[in-house]
């Protein structure tokens, strides 16, 4: 993600050889259970404490949306495959705002209350663990986004002629019912009806779209998994380009007329910038890429939306980069806290100062010795990024731009092959989970042989300016 542009930072977006971290290991990891099997109102995160919920991992969401531009009403029904990992007399699903009108467990209507962003589900019968279940969510009204701690919109952020949907790191919750952390993968299907002459752009594959009686519907479907956040639903008047890459990569670019201009010469490279990717980092994860360009002035930063990066206005080719890089960072391999964040943006971040050095541009050390020219007292070392402290932090240049120091730093130590290597086996071992900084630090030891406790504890963990090696 390329973080507010209020902020100093100019980005906000957003392999062990081993078995990959699958979402399944995370089940019932969503913090600690509530007492009388009530699953828990958050998954334990300190950034975000009602953010996600415990007792039960969604597996699958199937969203049937549809949206009146002109009104900006939604109408929609949400359709959840999950499990219970514990006992559950009742469990909660995050969603702000709306009018919840039905729901059902298992085909069975069920007793439902609000509190505050909590939709509070009773089944007629308790779940047992393990068992799988299917929750039905009717609802409607006028989403709106939350405000996030460092002040920007996040979440259904309405437009001129549509919607700009952004979730990172808690907008999901205003337009579907959610568990929304991103320990919680799951698969989706979007089913999305508009006004004709709006298109509606959703993640993954475009199944089809049919026009009827003055409304356009088109049917998305992501198989990969997916943390709720990287989800999108995004509404305009879009000019769109389909092609397929010589990789078998399904492209698909929606941008407005607005925006065009300018974002035809940087959209062309995609291709070339995903190909630049695929060697460096291993294969492209989904099967699935494109684009989406809104214009959307008051919005101020992008988002890696899984499999087609939503832009708030056209791109220049770092951003285009940045936001790509998250397809493997951040997308494919997700955080397990949002204190992890430096994994997300300090890897995507790198990636740009990679692109640039092979490709005509500053070398990654000369990027790094004007970073660390600035003063003690700069905000570069405001915070440490291995633990901003807090969710107002975690778009901010530290973590940003120390973290890719932090990686510079990595790849002084080992040198250029087992420093590739490494990001190519994070990216392998943990395709479609998740991973922690503690897992990352082990696997740079392992593959290159050496200890780098110590330079990462510098570099993510000490506050100030670090003394550079």
């Amino acid at each position: 993600m390329t973080p507010p542009r209020r902020q100093p930072a100019r980005r906000r977006t957003t392999a062990l050889a081993t078995v990959p971290v699958a979402v399944a290991a995370l089940l019932g990891a969503a913090g600690p259970a509530a007492p009388g099997g009530t699953g828990g109102s958050g998954a334990g995160d300190p950034y975000f404490p009602l953010s996600g919920n415990g007792g039960y991992h969604v597996r699958h969401y199937g969203l049937t949306l549809r949206y009146d531009t002109a009104s900006r009403r939604l109408d929609a029904t949400a359709e959840l495959s999950a499990r219970a990992t514990e006992r559950l007399t009742r469990f909660d699903l995050d969603l702000k705002g709306l009018t919840v009108t039905a729901v059902t467990v298992d085909h069975r209507a069920a007793a439902f209350r609000r509190d505050g962003q909590e939709l509070i589900v009773t089944p007629r019968r308790a779940l047992r663990a393990g068992q799988p279940f299917r929750v039905s969510v009717a609802y409607h009204g006028t989403p709106k986004p939350v405000t996030d701690p460092d002040g920007s919109a996040d979440g259904w952020i309405p437009t001129d002629d549509g919607a700009f949907v952004a979730g990172e790191p808690q907008g999901a919750m205003t337009w579907f019912p959610v568990n929304g952390h991103p320990k919680d993968k799951a698969s989706y299907d979007f089913t999305i009806t508009v006004p004709r002459g709006r298109t509606a752009v959703a993640g993954g594959v475009l199944l089809g779209q049919r026009t009827a009686h003055g409304r356009t519907t088109f049917r998305w479907r992501e198989t990969q998994p997916m943390a709720a956040y990287l989800a999108t639903a995004t509404i305009g008047r879009f000019r769109v380009e389909r092609y397929t890459t010589r990789d078998g990569i399904q492209v698909y670019n929606a941008v407005d007329a607005r925006e065009a201009r300018a974002a035809a010469p940087v959209l062309k490279r995609l291709p070339a910038v995903l190909e630049w990717e695929s060697r460096l980092f291993g294969p492209y994860p989904f099967r699935a890429a494109g684009s989406i360009v809104d214009h959307a002035p008051d919005v101020g930063y992008a988002l890696e939306t899984q499999t087609r990066p939503l832009y708030d206005s056209a791109p220049t080719l770092d951003t285009l980069v940045h936001e790509s890089a998250h397809q493997w960072f951040g997308d494919s391999v997700s955080l397990t806290t949002w204190k992890d964040i430096w994994l997300n943006e300090g890897f995507a971040t790198y990636a740009e100062w990679l692109y640039a050095e092979q490709h005509g541009g500053d070398s990654a050390q000369r990027t790094f010795d004007a970073l660390y020219a600035r003063p003690a007292g700069d905000g570069l070392w405001a915070y440490p990024p291995g633990d901003p402290g807090s969710g107002a932090r975690l778009f901010g240049t530290p973590v940003y731009a120390r973290g890719a120091m932090a990686l510079h730093e990595l790849r002084r130590a080992v040198g250029d092959r087992d420093f590739l290597l490494i990001l190519r086996s994070w990216a392998a071992g943990h395709r479609g989970g998740h991973g922690t900084t503690a897992q990352f630090v082990r696997l740079a030891e392992a593959k290159s042989g050496k200890p780098l406790k110590g330079l990462f504890q510098t570099w993510l963990y000490t506050p100030g300016k670090p003394n550079s090696a």
